[in-house]
């Protein structure tokens, strides 16, 4: 069931230190195993990542990877982008689906890859750490107030879990929200194709395991493809050794004197 929620800004704890502008921001350079964010200027430090948190990025960049090149899109999915929320506010979504243009423009500039205001990524995902309001209502009204077309938002929390769905849809106001839970599936508004089970999000596997898979099936695959084509190679070298066979006898029979097409 979608439920239509207006926007709604908290002020977010922020320190005393030395506002920054976008452009510095950009290329600034802090510690070198920190991310920062930026909200009204100031320097907001990402905290380090669960296991748990790093294997549902690796999954879903993973199957929307694949999705994509399934479907022949000019898209991409990363971790790791900059997504530009305001004048002073940027935002680094756990992933970040954006056209391939895009991504070259943000490379092309110096400092961090980030898209700036106007250079909309598709989607965005966050997925639910400790600062919990932060997700739920800041960075949805940032990205509404940005108009990012959907943001989801993944929350593993035991007794809580479940996918949350934002999407900008035709003929609403803001942002239409739609909550998926254990055992169903997710299914993307942007990309209604796109349907993932929510279990294998919130407790996924390694991406590295289904690779191993994926290519097990492909060797698979590519021994049975070669079983064909030398079962084709025997059937076709026994007729040619038949019409070998056929062409002697025709052969003597013309020795003898003998039409072999009248036999």
């Amino acid at each position: 069931m979608s439920e239509s929620i207006a926007p709604v800004l908290t002020e977010q704890q922020v320190d005393a230190s030395q506002t920054l502008t976008f452009e510095e921001y950009r290329v600034y350079q802090g510690e070198s195993d920190v991310k920062y964010e930026l909200y009204k200027g100031k320097l907001i430090a990402m905290p380090t990542a669960t296991v748990l948190h790093i294997k549902i990025c690796e999954y879903l960049v993973y199957q929307l990877q694949r999705y994509l090149a399934d479907h022949n899109l000019d898209l991409v999915a990363k971790t790791g982008l900059g997504v530009r929320t305001n004048e002073d506010k940027s935002r680094i979504p756990d992933v970040v689906v954006c056209t391939q243009s895009l991504l070259e423009q943000a490379a092309a500039r110096p400092g961090a890859g980030i898209l700036e205001f106007d250079e909309k990524p598709l989607l965005v995902v966050e997925v639910v750490s400790e600062n919990r309001r932060e997700d739920y209502v800041i960075k949805r009204g940032e990205y509404e107030l940005a108009n990012v077309p959907e943001y989801c938002i993944v929350d593993p929390k035991t007794g809580k879990q479940k996918i949350r769905l934002f999407a900008l849809i035709e003929g609403e106001e803001g942002y239409t929200y739609t909550d998926f839970l254990p055992g169903e599936e997710i299914v993307s508004v942007v990309f209604p194709d796109l349907v993932l089970s929510v279990d294998e999000i919130l407790n996924p596997p390694l991406v590295e395991e289904l690779v191993k898979a994926e290519n097990a099936q492909f060797r698979q695959l590519e021994q049975e493809a070669a079983m064909e084509r030398q079962r084709a190679q025997e059937q076709g070298q026994r007729a040619q050794e038949e019409y070998q066979r056929a062409e002697r006898l025709a052969a003597r029979l013309r020795e003898l004197g003998i039409d072999p097409d009248a036999v």
